[in-house]
């Protein structure tokens, strides 16, 4: 519509459903009596033109925020998402045809990508009537998130009640204080103070009940002995946490508080506080460790020497293990974590630990030779520096990666729920202590080294400009991996989502026939892998069921290697397949129709199992991928955060984030309060062409590929302003290397340089298995808490992950060691922003 006619857009909307109808010109003429003629025409003429026919198609992929679907309207083929489908559907019902108005309506819904940023474009033109503090404040405000520590929750031995009841404290001299009590259980207490006491940790206190003196004979010279635990200001009160001092017993309270718990908690409430900040924390574990960029390696400490063991695969950091696979697919990881370079990491463990080795593979005769080379061997054999870098950058397989050590207890593997074990059989199992067996396996480890990929393109490009003598290269066989000098074996296990398997799958390629429990749409294929329950296949086209159908698989070669069993006919359920349809997961169907399949492949398994060959990843020791995944949660390298979907609209969620000492970590939580960081910084450009968040979510959808951005970042601490504290510029927006030396330069001047890489991930589905335990508990007291926290759980709609890599950019642009430390560490400085706006709005 054309500008002019906008300020009628209500009128239009009006006639709309009139055209074409005999009393279309007296409702025109009513609704624009105060409009000059000539006004009233062009109306009309706006109107005869949106009831023109249209015979364009509408491909709205990529261009809304939604999932597109095929859309056929009288032999056309449309391309919309839900809320196109029923905007055409109504426009049409009021034009009576496929017209040029129903195109540009559908063209112009809410969730249209260009039509939220014209609209986010006009609000910033125009302004808006709130003072330019309380419009930044609310900015601050809208990206401000929770920080969580992942597995970090309270767990309890027994049930706390909410309980409120006057109580009255006594210590050592006597001295007597008023408070009330919050909560209680039957070994702990929580009581609200009138005002800041002083008590120290492990302080014995004399409590008395006054509340409960008509219903328990309380001894009214001594009370209930506690101690402290702490103290805490919480929302403007002080709490006083306590634990029983069991050694002045009293059986007879005891008893009372049981049975007066057991018989009350339904009326006062039990206290779910913990167990609600468990699931969060949960939550954000499941959507954020399986999607990290990182991947974890756990490192054996045997007689003083470091030796890696053990990785933790997901699908974002399997390509780092696949770089390291040789011609055999042999996992050689192990060159890259040679003993002298994790020596180093764990001599600098104090310090900033963290080291960058540059990489590149050479094939020659069909086998792979690995180089690689940290800064420190670099520096070591300076001559042979830009030798390496320069012919290296210039392979594909050039790599960056960064390493850092973290140091861990193998106690970290346990990760009990949040409830005691007499809530129920399963919160008693999942509360069990891993086996001896399982400890025995981990009991010397003692660190974790997360390797990360911060290779960049426009770093290769940088790097590959360097000159170097080619008459050196024959030198470079010093940083080679001898191929006859085997790396220490690093055993691989994945992450795993809801589809948990509690089987063992064995590998078994087989000639399958499937069919349809009709007969219907019968194709062959090949079995991948078999359990005793499951199956999983391979078929040359598209598979044309659906998940939850029954199918009839048939095994011709196997039915000629036994007569005891008919495996012509066995019946599966389809849980699974590919985007493809080429791959299919099944399993036995429940009941009588699936046992002949599942008698079948137990026979099979057990009377074959030397011979029949497991995956890689499968758990040598039952449990222990999921105590790595424990250990890995409680050392996560990156900060990561968390985007939620509310409606069209990704919102920032939860963030995790360990240590706070860090230049990054400071910057992040700036403006902030306790326990939380804040993301506007990576929102700064949503009023441009294409945002970083919301372009990346739409091109990662869209690609189904993991999206990756580095980001330069000026920080001045001193700054109270948040746009001049905090001033990033993606490096594609940089015109050359000269800029973003200045950037850094400038940077440097009015506090600090940061670089990041930043990582954006969808999530995979959350393995409920590990929350229902504790969900089922909320239900029980507060259904409606229940049904909001699985909302949230299903909510999560992405990932993002910030990689610090701001030492190794500013060693490619020259800055020296000194500069590189200062740059690390923790100051204050406020000096002039010109030169540094200059650049940004180059």
């Amino acid at each position: 519509m054309e500008k002019e006619l906008q300020q009628y857009a209500d009128i239009i909307e009006q006639l709309k459903s009139s055209i074409g109808a005999p009393e279309f010109n007296q409702i025109l003429m009513q609704l624009t009596q105060n409009l000059p003629s000539e006004k009233r025409f062009l109306i009309k003429m706006e109107l005869k033109r949106l009831a023109k026919p249209c015979v364009r198609s509408i491909d709205l992929r990529g261009q809304v925020d939604g999932e597109c679907k095929l859309f056929e309207y009288r032999g056309r083929k449309h391309y919309l998402d839900d809320v196109a489908i029923d905007v055409f559907n109504r426009q049409v019902n009021i034009f009576g045809n496929y017209t040029f108005g129903v195109y540009e309506t559908v063209m112009a819904t809410e969730n249209n990508f260009r039509v939220m940023r014209e609209r986010a474009e006009q609000q910033a033109l125009q302004g808006t009537v709130k003072s330019d503090t309380e419009t930044k404040q609310e900015n601050l405000h809208q990206y401000s998130i929770p920080v969580v520590n992942l597995l970090n929750y309270a767990h309890r031995n027994q049930e706390r009640m909410n309980f409120a009841v006057a109580v009255e404290i006594q210590d050592e001299s006597g001295s007597q204080y008023k408070a009330s009590s919050v909560d209680i259980s039957t070994e702990g207490l929580r009581l609200k103070l009138p005002k800041e006491y002083r008590f120290r940790p492990e302080q014995k206190l004399h409590i008395f009940f006054r509340g409960l003196e008509d219903e328990f004979a309380m001894d009214k010279r001594s009370g209930i002995v506690y101690e402290v635990i702490t103290t805490k200001f919480e929302k403007s009160n002080y709490y006083l946490i306590l634990k029983r001092n069991r050694q002045f017993p009293s059986p007879s309270f005891d008893k009372f508080l049981d049975n007066f718990i057991h018989g009350n908690k339904r009326r006062y409430k039990v206290n779910l506080t913990n167990t609600i900040d468990a699931i969060i924390n949960k939550t954000a574990e499941q959507y954020i460790s399986p999607c990290s960029p990182s991947l974890p390696v756990f490192i054996d400490s045997i007689n003083d020497a470091l030796l890696p063991r053990y990785a933790m695969l997901n699908t974002i950091n399997k390509d780092i293990l696949d770089y390291w696979k040789d011609e055999t697919g042999e996992i050689k990881l192990g060159y890259l974590l040679k003993p002298s370079r994790l020596a180093r990491l764990q001599a600098d463990a104090d310090k900033h630990n963290e080291l960058y080795v540059y990489c590149f593979t050479h094939i020659q005769n069909g086998a792979v030779y690995f180089y690689s080379a940290s800064t420190r061997e670099l520096e070591q054999k300076e001559s042979l520096k830009s030798v390496f870098i320069g012919f290296g950058s210039r392979k594909v397989s050039w790599r960056v990666f960064k390493l850092t050590m973290s140091t861990m207890s193998p106690d970290e593997a346990h990760c009990p729920l949040s409830i005691p074990d007499d809530v129920g059989s399963v919160a008693k199992k999942q509360n069990t202590p891993p086996s001896a067996r399982l400890m025995a396996k981990l009991k010397r480890l003692q660190y974790v080294v997360h390797v990360t990929d911060v290779t960049s393109e426009s770093g290769q490009r940088q790097y590959a400009a360097l000159k170097f003598d080619r008459s050196n290269l024959a030198h470079l066989r010093i940083f080679a991996h001898p191929r006859n000098k085997q790396p220490a074996p690093i055993r691989p296990y994945r992450y795993r989502f809801q589809e948990q398997r509690m089987e063992t799958r064995y590998i078994l390629r087989s000639p399958v026939v499937l069919s349809g429990l009709d007969e219907t749409m019968q194709c062959k294929g090949i079995s991948e892998d078999i359990s005793i329950s499951g199956l999983r296949l391979e078929i040359p086209g598209e598979f044309d069921g659906e998940k939850g159908s029954l199918v009839k698989i048939a095994l011709p070669e196997l039915q000629a290697l036994t007569t005891k069993h008919d495996v012509t006919g066995l019946i599966y359920e389809v849980v699974y397949y590919n985007t493809d349809r080429n791959i299919v997961h099944l399993r036995a169907a429940e009941g009588e129709p699936g046992a002949a399949a599942r008698k079948f492949f137990d026979n099979l398994i057990k009377q074959n199992k030397q011979a029949l060959k497991t995956y890689p990843e499968e758990e040598e020791i039952p449990g222990i991928g999921h105590a790595l995944r424990c250990i890995n949660a409680r050392h996560t390298p990156n900060f990561a955060f968390l985007l939620a979907k509310n409606g069209i609209r990704y919102e920032a969620d939860m963030a995790v984030m360990n240590g706070l000492n860090s230049v990054s970590a400071r910057m992040l939580t700036h403006f902030t309060g306790s326990r939380k960081t804040n993301v506007e910084f990576l929102y700064r450009d949503k009023n441009l062409e294409a945002p970083l968040m919301l372009h990346g979510i739409k091109t990662m959808r869209l690609e189904n590929q993991p999206l990756r951005q580095e980001l330069f970042i000026a920080y001045d601490p001193a700054r109270k302003n948040s746009k001049l504290a905090i001033l990033p510029k993606l490096d594609k927006d940089f015109a050359n290397d000269d800029t973003r030396k200045s950037f850094i330069t400038e940077a440097l001047a009015r506090g600090h340089f940061i670089a990041m890489q930043v990582i954006l991930t969808t999530t995979g589905k959350p393995d409920l298995d590990m929350l229902q335990a504790e969900l089922s508990y909320v239900s029980m007291y507060a259904l409606h808490r229940a049904k909001e926290l699985e909302e949230k759980i299903w909510g999560m709609g992405a990932s993002v992950h910030l990689v610090d890599m701001t030492s190794e950019v500013m060693m490619r642009f020259g800055y020296d060691k000194a500069t590189i430390s200062r740059n690390s560490q923790l100051r204050a400085v406020s000096e002039s922003t010109a030169q540094i706006e200059k650049i940004l709005n180059n």
